[in-house]
């Protein structure tokens, strides 16, 4: 007892096992308590946070694994998200500043945090776990959630993004070759368009998201097949979706 609260003191994460009686109060005072589940004692049980229901130890490499991965998930949903809020933000805010009129209506925002909440959210939360997780230094109590390395990531993306939209927004009907059509008709093309591309790029961003710390993003993506599957079904919800819009 008196190790633990020396450890947590100097600022160290402490995990105890114990199995008995007299390692309650250890168990309690850790800030992870891990009680054997078949020998130890319903005082044990009863202090402790995780019980290791087969007391075998390497229960405890894969309760680390799962847990690191868990935390991983997060962060990269996070990122992503963060990522979808900054660039539908900055490109209305000065479309609407520079011309009144806004590329990114209610519903299709609505639209986009509708897919991008529920479907990418479920993406990036089916991230097995992988080996590079147990490689990494446990993070710190007092570390952020969101690192450096995530800014970056997300102001990147979002300054791509950005640049993109706001191309399309102030030169899309040239672009597009839209001049011959109608006012009315050409700004709904043009607007279309910007809509399209925005949903297109969070798809590409959930590929981004799933490896911040690695430049091969696509590295192991054909293995998650229910991260393909759900790329390939919010596609399928934007090219329906845009249609139910249009009509």
């Amino acid at each position: 007892l008196l190790l633990v609260q020396a450890l947590k003191r100097k600022g160290h994460v402490v995990a105890v096992t114990g199995d008995g009686t007299n390692d309650a109060p250890a168990l309690h005072e850790a800030d992870i308590g891990l009680a054997m589940g078949m020998s130890g004692t319903e005082v044990a049980k009863e202090s402790s946070d995780i019980i290791i229901l087969d007391d075998d130890f390497t229960s405890v490499v894969k309760v680390v694994r799962w847990g690191r991965s868990v935390y991983a998930n997060i962060q990269k949903f996070i990122q992503f998200q963060l990522t979808v809020n900054v660039a539908a933000l900055v490109i209305n805010v000065i479309a609407a500043v520079s011309s009144g009129d806004v590329p990114l209506n209610a519903v299709e925002l609505l639209w986009v945090n509708l897919i991008m909440d529920t479907l990418g959210a479920l993406a990036l939360a089916t991230e097995p776990p992988t080996d590079n997780l147990m490689k990494r230094q446990p993070v710190g109590r007092r570390e952020p959630l969101v690192t450096n390395i995530m800014w970056r990531n997300l102001f990147v993306q979002a300054i791509y993004q950005i640049a993109i939209l706001l191309i399309f927004n102030f030169s899309g009907k040239k672009i597009l070759r839209l001049q011959n059509e109608s006012p009315d008709n050409a700004e709904k093309m043009k607007n279309t368009f910007i809509f399209n591309t925005f949903v297109f790029c969070q798809i590409f961003n959930e590929f981004n998201a799933r490896k911040p710390e690695e430049r091969n993003v696509f590295k192991g993506v054909t293995k998650n097949h229910l991260f393909m599957g759900i790329v390939c079904v919010t596609t399928v919800f934007q090219v329906a979706g845009h249609a139910w819009l249009l009509h």
